[in-house]
Formats: structure tokens, C-alpha cells, sequence
């Protein structure tokens, strides 16, 4: 957690929740211990659709499709979400989900590595939002900016690793030393790349906001 917890708790006190049926996912998810957006980057990411008004999103990493409902609620009318999963049980419960509400035409689902997939799309797209596995996030970066249209939004989630990330490599256990050099890495390189505009955003675990500026 970034935030203080008083200042989590406020959040959360101003938010009236995400409709019936999506604070019905989120509270099955966190139940089930299913890793799904934080709770104070919900409002965050639906604030950043509403104001982009893109006509194409990429998501990688479904899970249960929260996030995709999250965003399908505040996208234009006519824009459309390809999201991406590899995992069975959740690609079967983000179909159930999808399905019942009636978002099927909205949202495509693409069953399978992220990494494969992601070569096979063709873009543009306008609103990118990475959160599946971090320790691939730096390896797919190349493949997303090829897809992505000029002046496309890129939202990175959970960068901060429960706060890990400002530790030195040593300071982590020795399991989590990959996907933190990793993670540190793809910061840096967010924050370096001439094509990207990067702000390091202090909510739930940590977000990446990224502008695309090749072609402007």
C-alpha cells in the first residue's frame, strides 16, 4: 500500500461502487484471493478512459474481467476491448461475466501467451492497459508500442511491488530478485524512452502512466 491508510479509507468513503454485478466480481475475487485492480486505482483507470475517449483498448491481463467492465463502463459507445489470458479458470469466469453483462460485442477475449498474441495484433490502439505478469512487462514493451497509435495512453499497474521496488536487489528475498531487477528496469526505461511522456503515480501498488509520442 502507497497511500496512508487514512488517506485509502477517505477514498473509499467517497466511492458509491461499480454497479451490482462488478461489486459482486470484486467481492468474489478478493475473496478468492484472485489478483484484480486495488480498490482506489478503480476510479483512476475509469477517470483515464473517460477522459482519452479511445476507440480501441488492449488489455493485458483479464483475470476475471473487472477491469474490462470497469473500462467498458466509462469507453465511448463505439470503442471496442481486446483483452488478453492465458489462464482457464479465469478466462472461463471472464466469459460468464462478460456474458452477463450483455458486453460480448464489446469485448474480445484472446485465450492464450500474451507474448504470442500480442505479435499477431495489429492496432492501432489508443488506451493500453498492462497488468498481468510484471516481470514481462519490460519484454512486451516493444510489442505494445508497435500497436499502439500516436498519442496512446499506456496504464502500467502494481510497479511498485508493495513498496519492494525502492529497495536495493539485495534487500528483497532471493525469490523476487528477477521480477525486481525487472521491474526497475522497465521504470527506467519508461521514464527514458524519448517516444514516452512517464509519470510514476503513488496509488494502490504503484501505477505507470505513459504517453505515446511518435507520431505527434
Amino acid at each position: 500500500m502507497i497511500v496512508n491508510e487514512r488517506i485509502r479509507d477517505y477514498i473509499y468513503s467517497l466511492e458509491s461502487g461499480q454497479g451490482e454485478l462488478c461489486d459482486e466480481i470484486a467481492r468474489k475475487a478478493r475473496a478468492d484471493g484472485v489478483p484484480i485492480i486495488k480498490k482506489e486505482t478503480e476510479p483512476f483507470l475509469k477517470t483515464l478512459v473517460a477522459m482519452k475517449r479511445p476507440g480501441a483498448i488492449l488489455e493485458v491481463g483479464t483475470a476475471v474481467g473487472y477491469s474490462a467492465l470497469l473500462m467498458a463502463s466509462a469507453m465511448p459507445s463505439d470503442c471496442r476491448i481486446t483483452t488478453i489470458e492465458k489462464y482457464g479458470p479465469h478466462i472461463k469466469a471472464a466469459r460468464e461475466h462478460f456474458k452477463r453483462a450483455a458486453a460480448e460485442e464489446q469485448i474480445t477475449l484472446l485465450e492464450g501467451d500474451a507474448e504470442e498474441l500480442l505479435q499477431g495484433l495489429t492496432g492501432p490502439y489508443d488506451f493500453v492497459f498492462m497488468d498481468a505478469a510484471k516481470g514481462q512487462y519490460l519484454h512486451w514493451l516493444p510489442m505494445v508500442l508497435r500497436i499502439m497509435a500516436p498519442g496512446g495512453v499506456l496504464l502500467s499497474d502494481n510497479v511498485f511491488q508493495d513498496g519492494n521496488i525502492v529497495q536495493s536487489r539485495y534487500g528483497v528475498e532471493r525469490r523476487d530478485r528477477t521480477i525486481h531487477s525487472r521491474m526497475r528496469e522497465y521504470l527506467y526505461t519508461l521514464k527514458h524512452m524519448e517516444e514516452l511522456e512517464t509519470a510514476l503515480i503513488p496509488i494502490g501498488d504503484g501505477a505507470a502512466l505513459s504517453v505515446y509520442l511518435k507520431g505527434l
